[in-house]
């Protein structure tokens, strides 16, 4: 019986090789670097990034990222080679260094990484007592400090304020009454920080004069005034007041002027020198005129 099946018929003809359009287009592809990089290295990260972001939008797995994050970075920086266990401080006295305390860590041990050794710098330069300053943490843990202070070479009287200032005019700190500090030259009125220079230049000009001088008050922020004892006072110029003093002194040695009872020598004009005598001098200077001219009268 013929089968009612048919069977294809057998294709003899030569068979073509070429791959069709589509499978062509992708071997071109594949010879193209960028493409063949694309494909074996971004598909991977895309499906990675797809994952992780997937992942990381669900809240709960968020925080115990962000715990696990936190809790690494603790256990790393409380390791004992990064904890400070002391602080050291020198180069100040002790009042200059209970104020430098205050700035530093007031508990210890604590985690070299929670000082911001810059910023602790910082604060302890503000300070009026310290010139500089420089912090470390050195060997066995120790917060070293070393502090160069402010050294004052004069007092300046601002009202009724006795402050410290350096060489550079800058206040180191205050006093509460002169007898602390005898050592150092006195200074007042406005301006006289400014013109501090030209102060300690007069100071070290008064030589024989010195154990009199009481300080050296500005006036009229221009020119100085030096003050003795005995309410006597020597008035400088505001143009070379070294000089003048020079003069003062010069004269003071060949006359002994200034143990007589002068109250006021004036130098403020360099060609007319003018001494002033004191009440009493001249009080009774009045009496003996009068005197010789009631005389002069009979």
């Amino acid at each position: 019986m013929r089968s009612l099946i048919r069977r294809p018929v057998a294709d003899t003809g030569p068979r073509d090789p070429a791959p069709s359009k589509l499978g062509y287009r992708y071997q071109r592809l594949m010879l193209t670097p960028g493409f063949r990089a694309a494909v074996r290295i971004g598909v991977p990260l895309i499906l990675i990034a797809s994952i992780a972001g997937s992942w990381y939008s669900k809240p709960e797995n968020r925080a115990a990222l962000a715990a696990t994050i936190a809790e690494t970075k603790q256990s790393f920086q409380q390791r004992p080679q990064f904890m400070v266990q002391s602080m050291n401080i020198a180069g100040g006295d002790l009042a200059s260094m209970a104020e430098v305390a205050v700035h530093l860590p007031s508990e210890f041990p604590v985690s070299s990484f929670d000082l911001d050794l810059e910023k602790i710098r910082a604060d302890i330069e503000a300070l009026d007592p310290i010139k500089s300053a420089s912090v470390r943490v050195g060997q066995a843990g120790v917060l070293e400090v070393r502090l160069i202070p402010r050294v004052p070479v004069a007092l300046w009287r601002d009202g009724a304020t006795l402050q410290l200032i350096d060489a550079d005019g800058v206040i180191s700190g205050t006093i509460a009454a002169r007898a602390e500090r005898l050592d150092l030259p006195l200074i007042a009125g406005d301006g006289a920080e400014e013109a501090l220079s030209e102060a300690l230049a007069l100071f070290a000009t008064s030589g024989p004069l010195l154990e009199r001088v009481r300080g050296l008050v500005r006036m009229g922020e221009r020119r100085w005034d030096m003050v003795l004892d005995r309410d006597q006072r020597i008035l400088l110029p505001a143009e070379g007041p070294v000089a003048a003093l020079d003069r003062v002194i010069a004269l003071n040695d060949a006359q002994d002027m200034l143990s007589r009872d002068v109250a006021v020598v004036d130098m403020r004009n360099a060609e007319r020198p003018t001494l002033r005598m004191n009440e009493e001098a001249a009080a009774a200077l009045r009496r003996v005129s009068t005197t010789i001219n009631n005389g002069a009268g009979n």
